[in-house]
């Protein structure tokens, strides 16, 4: 049974105290159906009785009462490796924060639930991030095993923004921080600016608007010096869309927007905020703020392409520099044999793939064109480490090799369906009864961030011809780096995004 611990504060954190919001209604009833256990964290309790306002002390205690309280939870006081990438604190809801993540660090549970953002960004340092769930994202998740989503996602569209109805709930925001938005809006508009939509039950949940520069960025301190860069303007999410991982796929279209354009800068600018969804998300990409508006903006830039005369271990090239990887001799290179039906499921973009009704009529379906992924099989492999590079051998219709990754994390050896449903968290493109069948036998879960598509897929006799393959590969087949190389020629992988 999987054990889902909750943050208290999902219960009140936008309505009336009286009343728990719809989405966590909904929520807490799938979990009831599906026989999750859902679990209360002491020091969560502990916290809420130290709430000065009586009333509401008394109501939020009364709703949670009915949910176990967690018996004897690991505490985090003497991890020192655990503090020493989370960082000390002496705030006692920050302490709180702490041990619940610590929980889920120490798999005392499978997932957390929360909407502090905080938490989240610190789930991205410990690298557990997959395991820690917006109320959407939670919602997206396990609704799959009741089949209660029987529709897909809705699917993204290319507008211009003069179609757009600037009313729309999600532009509240951006017209009170920007007091010139609704002049800018209709420059825009008069310029024939499109923007990327998501709609969520007839309203915009995410927006992303781009636009080329070539000019210097006025700071506090010192203009950022001109150069040719891709600017988000417009990158929001509204909560309504958070569990569809929109977000990911519009860092996604950003990046390779820019590697089209040949630039090798992504910027934004933002103003931060206490609890910041955006900059929880821009972070895990390699965005970092580099400078400040007078107006308090911070600029968030992200390089495409590391300093080739510095030195980076492999994992801190894909992260920071993502799509750039290392590829040299310190990693090692796998051709991972992946069916047709995986592969589809994995690499929902792949070009060759059949589309659907929906993108054929030139819209594109978000779900599955993500970067974060994980794959399952019953390979018996050993030392696949984080930062190696994977070549996704696709068998069946296409023979060959189509997709370039690069491992994040793997697990050896599983056959608790529990403990593979928790690891793969949200990247899980399998349903729980495919799970149960594939954890039959012992399973490796393989995490790993998709970097490219081959132009053309490397085909199975020019693998045999090179000696790379003696056969149809059955299982995950380690190559030498010589190997690798004939691959990475004839697969024309751009130098500029790799180091060796």
């Amino acid at each position: 049974m999987t054990r889902i611990l909750i943050d208290t504060n999902i219960i009140i954190y936008r309505e009336d105290l009286k009343e728990v919001p719809n989405d966590v209604q909904e929520l807490l009833r799938i979990l009831n159906e599906t026989e999750h256990k859902v679990v209360i964290h002491p020091s969560s309790l502990e916290e809420i009785k130290k709430d000065k306002n009586a009333d509401r002390r008394k109501i939020v205690l009364s709703k949670l009462k009915t949910y176990p309280i967690i018996d004897l939870p690991p505490c985090p006081k003497k991890d020192d490796k655990f503090i020493s990438l989370i960082g000390q604190t002496n705030n006692a809801h920050d302490r709180v924060d702490n041990h619940l993540l610590y929980c889920v660090y120490k798999n005392a549970v499978d997932f957390l639930i929360t909407e502090d953002e905080k938490i989240h960004r610190k789930a991205i340092k410990i690298g557990i991030a997959d395991r820690i769930f917006h109320i959407r994202e939670a919602l997206e998740y396990f609704r799959k095993e009741i089949g209660r989503r029987i529709l897909p996602l809705p699917p993204l569209k290319y507008l211009p923004a003069y179609n757009l109805n600037l009313d729309d709930p999600i532009f509240d925001s951006l017209k009170r921080d920007y007091k010139d938005f609704e002049i800018w809006w209709e420059k825009i508009s008069r310029e024939g600016r499109k923007a990327r939509v998501h709609f969520v039950n007839g309203r915009i949940g995410a927006i992303l608007i781009l636009k080329d520069e070539n000019e210097p960025i006025n700071s506090i301190r010192r203009p950022l010096p001109k150069k040719k860069r891709l600017k988000i303007c417009t990158l929001k999410v509204d909560p309504i869309d958070r569990g569809s991982k929109i977000g990911e796929l519009f860092i996604k279209i950003s990046i390779q927007t820019a590697i089209q354009k040949d630039i090798e800068e992504v910027y934004l600018t933002h103003f931060r905020e206490r609890n910041d969804f955006l900059v929880s998300l821009i972070e895990e990409y390699g965005f970092k703020p580099k400078a400040q508006k007078e107006n308090g903006e911070y600029i968030f830039i992200k390089q495409l392409v590391p300093c080739k005369s510095k030195k980076y271990t492999p994992q801190e090239v894909y992260k920071e520099f993502y799509p750039s990887f290392y590829d040299g001799d310190r990693v090692n290179k796998f051709i991972i044999p992946i069916r047709d039906k995986w592969h589809n499921r994995l690499f929902t973009e792949y070009a060759p793939r059949q589309t659907t009704l929906l993108e054929s009529a030139g819209e594109f379906v978000v779900e599955g064109n993500t970067i974060k992924k994980a794959y399952l099989c019953h390979s018996r492999i050993r030392g696949m480490e984080c930062g190696d590079v994977l070549l996704f051998y696709r068998s069946g219709d296409i023979r060959g090799i189509t997709s370039l990754g690069i491992v994040e994390k793997v697990y050896d050896n599983l056959t608790n369906v529990t403990e593979i449903v928790s690891y793969v968290g949200k990247r899980s493109v399998y349903s729980l009864s495919e799970i149960k069948e594939i954890s039959k036998k012992p399973t490796k879960i393989i995490l790993f961030w998709w970097i490219m598509h081959f132009k053309k897929p490397i085909k199975y006799h020019f693998l045999l011809d090179n000696g790379i393959l003696k056969g149809p590969p059955q299982t995950i087949i380690k190559i030498p780096h010589n190997k690798y190389l004939k691959i990475k020629e004839v697969a024309e992988i751009n130098d500029r995004y790799t180091i060796d």
